[in-house]
């Protein structure tokens, strides 16, 4: 089996985020849907999180999965994204386009087609 993430480095990634975002380990889980015994474990590193529980983390964390997880295969191939007209920076379009690229790529990892 292939591991995709590795916990030591994962887990430090989510406390980051966890910790930027003002979140307790209980406000998490509850935004995630993840239980809280179980997002202790995934942060001390005693237990690899799965990919939907990487999904639920970002989307509550307001971050994409390869900020969480340091793997992107999108934001290699993210090159330019689209001129800023709303006074929002390029650099937050691109993190929001990457994610729903992300997500995409996920989702049609595991067989979702895009459009029903």
């Amino acid at each position: 089996m292939i591991q995709l993430v590795h916990a030591d480095t994962t887990s430090g990634r989510i406390i980051e985020a966890r910790e930027a975002a003002k979140l307790t380990q209980r406000q998490l889980a509850s935004r995630s849907g993840i239980a809280q015994a179980t997002l202790s474990r995934i942060e001390q590193g005693a237990r690899l999180p799965k990919m939907n529980e990487i999904l639920a983390l970002a989307w509550a964390l307001g971050c994409t999965v390869s900020e969480l997880t340091g793997i992107s295969e999108v934001k290699t191939r993210l090159l330019c994204v689209a001129r800023a007209t709303d006074q929002s920076s390029m650099e937050t379009m691109q993190r929001e386009l990457s994610h729903y690229l992300e997500l995409d790529a996920y989702l049609e990892d595991q067989g979702i087609p895009s459009q029903l």
